[in-house]
């Protein structure tokens, strides 16, 4: 193994949603029990501005608690059987692994009757496409949205604008498949993300342009062309992490368009995983 700068872990246990159920709780604990079935979502600190606003998504904290791999303050280091450092705290609890450790905040208690082995998405997937649409953008009924990138995060948002109410609701991607999905899970339209004429076909499937949009890839091209198919005054919300700079022009915030990142769907877990069996087809 190569040298490593100090206190730099040399393994890492991965994983940023999963399902479980509860062994053990430690001391202080409370409404979590032995035996509780449970959701993993992310950590946040419940004390600073934003947790105390309700917006845990923008704890103050999250990069620390979320994205380095170890606890509050260094707090908790797991270490491997020679003691060296392991980074086990992704998204407060690395849980794609037979036992993760994981705070009280980061668990959203589950009905025991419902299958866990489907419900590590709603940590992160799910709840980013639907609480975009729903909480975040806040579709409502008669509107119009296109969604860019029909992945798990895209159709969460297909269906969670069907849920919303909204009479027009585009899916673009790449693949057949995906566009097919997306319109068996509530999609009005498709547009295949290859053609030339997107955007235009855009306007026209909206009556001008999309009140709403979400791109969930992360390109800055398929960004600018979600700003493009935005009717004036509409909004664009971005989940996808980017893949490059993002540049736009200078005309393409004219007209009152709205450009705005969200994270976990601006999504308070312990209040908004319990509502998705909603977004089920047939509820």
């Amino acid at each position: 193994m190569s040298e490593r700068p100090a206190g730099w872990a040399a393994d890492i246990i991965t994983g940023h949603e999963g399902a479980g159920i509860v062994e053990e709780v430690g001391p202080g604990v409370t409404g979590i029990a032995p035996g509780t079935h449970v959701v993993l979502s992310f950590d946040s600190c419940g004390a600073c501005r934003n947790c105390l606003g309700g917006q845990p998504a923008y704890c103050e904290n999250f990069f620390r608690l979320d994205l380095t791999g170890s606890g509050p303050d260094g707090a908790g280091q797991a270490t491997d059987r020679h003691g060296q450092p392991v980074a086990a705290r992704w998204f407060g609890q690395s849980s794609f692994a037979t036992h993760a450790l994981a705070t009280a905040r980061s668990l959203v208690e589950v009905d025991k009757d419902l299958p866990l082995e489907l419900l590590g998405p709603l940590g992160c997937g799910v709840q980013t496409g639907a609480g975009s649409i729903l909480l975040a953008l806040q579709a409502g009924p008669g509107s119009s949205v296109v969604v860019f990138g029909a992945g798990g995060v895209g159709l969460s948002a297909i269906m969670a604008a069907r849920v919303a109410g909204a009479t027009t609701i585009v899916a673009v991607d790449l693949h057949e498949n995906r566009l097919s999905l997306a319109r068996e899970l509530g999609a009005t339209a498709t547009v295949h993300g290859g053609d030339d004429d997107i955007v235009a076909q855009l306007r026209g499937l909206t009556r001008g342009g999309a009140r709403y949009a979400l791109d969930t890839t992360g390109n800055p091209g398929v960004i600018n062309t979600a700003i493009d198919a935005l009717r004036p005054t509409g909004t664009v919300g971005l989940v996808g992490a980017p893949s490059r700079p993002l540049t736009l022009p200078p005309s393409a915030l004219a007209q009152g368009k709205n450009v705005r990142g969200i994270l976990e769907g601006d999504a308070v877990p312990r209040l908004f995983i319990p509502q998705l069996p909603v977004l089920l087809p047939g509820s």
